[in-house]
């Protein structure tokens, strides 16, 4: 094949990025905002922002949000999805507490628009609002959320979360507060899970101090017996998906098994993380914890209790649909999209395997760091944007340094390997050389 021909099958949106001019003004869901020199959002994940995976009640990422609030409906909770992925710096750290310096803010982990507006990093950069103008005591809110990551198949650079919280005010309630803490524990419905719940450790897992001992255990129990409910609806519901397939594996006849492990987070105390006994082992489902006094008080919550919890829906529904790669939830191949339907959690059935194949880069990185040293993060990213979801993996497999000269040598494989069609060496050795390209044009490294 010739490289005209070849290049022809290349995606102009997958093309190196930064060997574009950038333009003044980008656009995202409508709205226009000027560039600087934060902006890093390339055009690999701008068409991402108009996809709403969580709002098609056909995908598994709809399917998952929408049974979750069909349990929840009715027990005193709104439902937000319709948040819009650009915010602000301070929406989505400084109201959170991220300290200035922390990595979380770097350009290598997150998608600027520009120096005072970002693609989210994760639902809680809502909260601000929520909090101060949710209509019940309690929300979720589920989004798509985007952070410059790995290559692999359980990585994405977009990806989707639920996050819900609680509150209960001590103005409002008065001395009535630890009544009314017990009687809306008393208003969970009742599941018939086997929880293991180890007595709350003091020291390991300390309640903060502007809550009683009581105040700290009610809601607590409050937050676990929600999330209790809430795997309760998901994953029997999964068993029941499965049964009615016709599947006959043990684990469909054995109770559903959830445990309590304490964890830690910066905008919670005490904090836990709920475990799930799926097929055969321990599955991590959620963060959780009583809300630091310091995040409510910067949403402008005065003498207010409460909890809050996260999950990522797509780690979920891989497990609970039994799909086998991450970007398989973008693709917009019929064979994937017509196997799901709204209310059903049904088993992804493969419909092609098409064969791999692996090109190693190795480089030297300058002794003399470059304006913008290369973090792993750019590197996933000059691939991503060259090749799109063409690559499955991207993981260093080699590192040293030269005894003599002290410079560091690495080496990065990247596995090709198309969901949809076979590809050809032709079309991956030209995504390849793209790639080496822009990495010695970006970052000075030395090919070898």
């Amino acid at each position: 094949m010739s490289l005209s021909r070849t290049l022809a099958r290349v995606p102009i949106l997958a093309r190196s990025y930064a060997q574009l001019p950038k333009p003044k003004e980008i656009t995202v869901n409508g709205s226009t905002y000027a560039t600087d020199g934060w902006t890093n959002i390339s055009s690999s994940i701008l068409p991402l922002t108009d996809r709403k995976l969580h709002l098609d009640a056909n995908h598994p990422i709809g399917i998952l949000r929408s049974l979750v609030e069909k349990r929840f409906s009715g027990l005193g909770y709104t439902f937000y999805n319709e948040f819009q992925p650009v915010v602000t710096t301070h929406e989505n750290f400084d109201v959170l507490g991220f300290p200035k310096d922390h990595p979380g803010r770097s350009k290598s982990d997150t998608y600027y628009v520009n120096e005072t507006h970002l693609l989210r990093t994760h639902t809680s950069a809502h909260e601000l609002e929520c909090f101060t103008q949710c209509p019940t005591p309690g929300y979720f809110i589920s989004a798509d959320v985007y952070r410059r990551d790995e290559i692999d198949r359980t990585h994405y650079p977009a990806f989707h979360q639920m996050e819900g919280a609680r509150v209960w005010s001590r103005t409002e309630h008065g001395a009535g507060l630890e009544s009314k803490l017990e009687a809306d524990i008393q208003a969970i419905p009742k599941t018939d899970i086997i929880v293991e719940d180890p007595s709350y450790n003091a020291v390991t897992n300390p309640k903060q101090d502007f809550m009683t001992d009581r105040e700290a255990e009610l809601v607590g129990t409050h937050l676990k017996r929600t999330l209790e409910l809430l795997v309760n609806e998901v994953f029997n519901e999964a068993k029941e998906s499965a049964r009615l397939a016709g599947s006959q594996e043990p684990y469909l006849n054995e109770p559903l098994k959830v445990r309590w492990v304490e964890a830690y987070f910066p905008w919670t105390a005490p904090s836990w993380e709920i475990e799930v006994w799926w097929k055969g082992e321990w599955l991590e489902c959620c963060g959780c914890g009583v809300v630091r006094e310091q995040v409510l008080t910067n949403s402008g919550l005065q003498d207010t209790i409460g909890w809050a919890f996260g999950v990522g829906l797509d780690r979920i529904a891989m497990i609970l649909f039994g799909i086998p790669d991450i970007r398989l939830f973008w693709t917009l191949d019929e064979r994937f999209k017509l196997q799901f339907s709204e209310g059903k959690i049904t088993t992804f059935k493969p419909y092609s395997k098409y064969p791999g194949t692996t090109r190693d880069v190795s480089f030297w990185l300058p002794l003399a760091a470059p304006e913008a040293p290369l973090h792993e993060n750019d590197l996933m990213e000059i691939v991503r944007n060259t090749a799109g979801d063409l690559v499955e993996s991207v993981k260093l497999v080699d590192e040293f340094v030269h005894p003599k000269t002290g410079r560091v040598s690495q080496c990065y494989r990247v596995n090709y390997q198309s969901m949809d069609r076979s590809l050809t060496n032709e079309e991956i050795n030209v995504y390849q050389e793209m790639v080496r390209s822009e990495l010695a044009e970006a970052f000075q490294v030395e090919l070898r």
